[in-house]
């Protein structure tokens, strides 16, 4: 199932444009395992910005995640399906948006109930109903009710390996603590502001009730990912956005066996 699907994203997505890439035996060898696309967005949004992915190409990419089969998941999911507690669909994605832009309210919240998908935004928590260009509580919990997971984004979204051990711990615990009291449920998945960490930050997310962290590493979650240092896809807004999107969900397994992300 997962070879044919993988051949399904081919066809579809490259179908319309020619790139550079390896023989289809290759890419299904690939597609053995338990691999999950976890997608990064920021913005949705018509604006100048390479973090913005322009309203309507995000409708295109959401519409061929949909007509695809691609089934949405959210952190929990992800994490007991590699510990093997639960089976996870064939084909499964990660929809996930970092910072709390408004935009993900007004623009992409309506695009994922079109299409009946989910997702996750790691939000922070000490931007949220203080800057107007960052959503409100309300819109969260009205997000939350409608699919859309929320998870933490450190408090105030610094350099985490900058910091000193005892500001680390502050900007992870006081944004799970916050959120927590805010929203009414445990917070336990993080993303690490700009995507950078270490071991010993993985190791004091994990002391403090984190069941894992994702990065802005670029490859596919399967079972040899670290739990604190799992990977994603980013998204950008290119001169070429569309072509990229194809190219990144459709190619993302054949670039590990070169050995170019993983280990």
């Amino acid at each position: 199932m997962k070879k044919i699907f993988l051949i399904v994203l081919i066809v579809l997505g490259l179908g319309f444009y020619h790139s550079q890439a390896q023989n289809l035996d290759e890419i299904s060898e690939i597609a053995d395992g338990s691999k999950i696309l976890v997608l990064n967005y920021h913005q949705i949004a018509d604006s100048h910005n390479s973090l913005a992915v322009p309203v309507n190409d995000f409708d295109t990419q959401m519409k061929f995640l949909s007509e695809s089969g691609c089934v949405t998941i959210t952190p929990e999911e992800l994490y007991a399906g590699l510990n093997g507690e639960i089976e996870l669909p064939p084909k499964p994605v990660l929809i996930t948006f970092d910072d709390g832009y408004i935009d993900n309210y007004t623009n992409a919240f309506p695009i994922l109930k079109k299409y009946n998908l989910r997702a996750t935004i790691f939000i922070i928590p000490a931007f949220t109903s203080v800057y107007p260009n960052y959503m409100t509580w309300e819109q969260l919990k009205e997000m939350e009710a409608n699919g859309i997971t929320i998870e933490s984004h450190t408090l105030t979204h610094p350099k985490l390996e900058e910091l000193p051990d005892d500001e680390i711990r502050n900007e992870l615990l006081n944004s799970k603590n916050m959120l927590e009291e805010q929203l009414g449920h445990p917070i336990e998945f993080l993303a690490y502001p700009t995507g950078t960490y270490n071991l010993h930050i993985a190791g004091i997310a994990q002391d403090l009730g984190y069941k894992g962290a994702f990065t802005i590493k670029y490859g596919v979650v399967d079972k040899g990912s670290n739990f604190f240092a799992l990977e994603r896809v980013p998204i950008f807004h290119t001169a070429t956005t569309m072509k990229d999107f194809y190219e990144r969900i459709a190619w993302r397994q054949s670039f590990e066996e070169f050995g170019w992300t993983k280990r």
